[in-house]
C-alpha cells in the first residue's frame, strides 16, 4: 500500500476505532469488528454473529465514508450520515 516505515496496521485499526466512535457507534460493536475478542472463552466460542446487524451497517458505512474522502469530498466525521 505503500505505507512502509510510515504507518502500521494497528495504526489503521486505531484510525478506525476513533473515527466510528466519532460517529456514536456503538462500543461493543466497534470493538468487535476490530476483532477485539470476548474475554470469555466459552462465550467467544459460541458467539460469533455478536452485533452482526449493527457491525453491518457500521462497514458500510465505513465504506461510504473512505469512498467519499477518495473522491475528494470534504468529509466532516459528525455530520457523516448511518446507512442504518
Amino acid at each position: 500500500m505503500g505505507y512502509h516505515s510510515r504507518a502500521t496496521a494497528h495504526g489503521f485499526r486505531a484510525t478506525a476505532s476513533t473515527i466510528l466512535n466519532e460517529m456514536k457507534y456503538n462500543r461493543d460493536a466497534i470493538e468487535r469488528q476490530l476483532a477485539h475478542a470476548e474475554s470469555n472463552k466459552v462465550r467467544a466460542a459460541y458467539n460469533r454473529a455478536e452485533y452482526l446487524e449493527e457491525r453491518t451497517i457500521i462497514m458500510q458505512d465505513w465504506s461510504s465514508l473512505i469512498e467519499s474522502m477518495t473522491a475528494g469530498n470534504n468529509v466532516v466525521i459528525g455530520d457523516f450520515k448511518k446507512a442504518g
